[in-house]
C-alpha cells in the first residue's frame, strides 16, 4: 500500500494522556468538576482506536481516512501492518482518532457505509470463537465476496479460512471458517453466514456442541 510506509502521527502526540494543546491534563473542567456529559455519554473528546482491513492498492488508505475527517475526527496516528495479511489477503491498518463518543459512532458508521471493513472500533472486542464448515461450489461462487458479506454483518470477523478443493476449482469444495464473534452475537453471526450461503447454494455445517459425560 503506497499511502503510508509506517507509523504516522504528523507530529501529534499519540499518548491519550498527552493533551493536544500543550496544556496540563486535568480530570475535570475549569471548576474541577467532571467532564460534560449528555445523557450519560461523554461530550469531551477522547482517544479511540479503529482497526481497518484495506485492499493493497494505491489510494485505499486516503479513501478510508476521508470519512474520519468529514465527521470531525482528529487523526492521531496510523499503524500500517506491512507483511501481516488478513485471511482475505488484505492489509490491517490501525488508526487512532480523537473524537467525542457521538462523533466516533458517526465515523464508524460512515466507514462501513463506504464499504470499508471495520474489524474493531473503540472498545469493541471479539471475545467468542466459532468454527463453521461451508460445503459446495465455494470457489466459483466467489469466495472473496462470500467472506466480505459475512463480515458486513458486523457481528463477526473472519480470523482464518482453510479451503479444500480435491477435484479442482469448478467442483464441490469445502472451507473451514474460524470466526471471532462479539460477545452474545453468535446467533446473529451464524444467521449471517447461513443467509449468504443459502443465496449461493452452499451448505453450512455448524460445530457439534460438546456434551458433558
Amino acid at each position: 500500500m503506497s499511502d503510508v510506509e509506517a507509523d504516522e502521527s504528523d507530529g501529534v502526540p499519540t499518548d491519550e494522556h498527552s493533551p493536544l494543546d500543550g496544556k496540563p491534563a486535568t480530570s475535570g473542567d475549569a471548576a474541577g468538576g467532571d467532564p460534560a456529559t449528555d445523557g450519560g455519554r461523554a461530550t469531551m473528546p477522547s482517544t479511540h482506536t479503529i482497526r481497518l482491513e484495506l485492499v493493497d492498492e494505491p489510494g485505499q488508505l486516503l479513501a478510508a481516512l476521508q470519512p474520519i475527517a468529514d465527521n470531525g475526527g482528529n487523526l492521531l496516528s496510523i499503524y500500517h501492518e506491512r507483511g501481516n495479511l488478513t485471511p482475505r489477503g488484505h492489509i490491517p491498518v490501525e488508526v487512532d482518532v480523537e473524537a467525542t463518543e457521538e462523533r466516533f459512532d458517526t465515523i464508524v458508521e460512515a466507514l462501513r457505509e463506504e464499504g470499508i471493513n471495520v474489524m474493531q472500533a473503540g472498545t469493541e472486542r471479539y471475545v467468542e470463537e466459532l468454527t463453521l464448515l461451508l460445503v459446495g461450489h465455494i470457489i466459483d461462487t466467489d469466495l472473496s465476496d462470500t467472506l466480505q458479506r459475512i463480515e458486513e454483518c458486523a457481528s463477526a470477523s473472519v480470523d482464518d479460512v482453510s479451503l479444500t478443493s480435491p477435484k479442482g476449482t469448478e467442483d464441490v469444495s469445502s472451507a473451514r471458517l474460524r470466526l471471532a464473534i462479539r460477545e452474545g452475537e453468535s446467533a446473529a453471526a451464524v444467521a449471517a453466514v447461513r443467509s449468504v450461503a443459502e443465496e449461493k447454494g452452499i451448505d453450512v455445517i455448524e460445530p457439534l456442541t460438546e456434551v458433558d459425560a
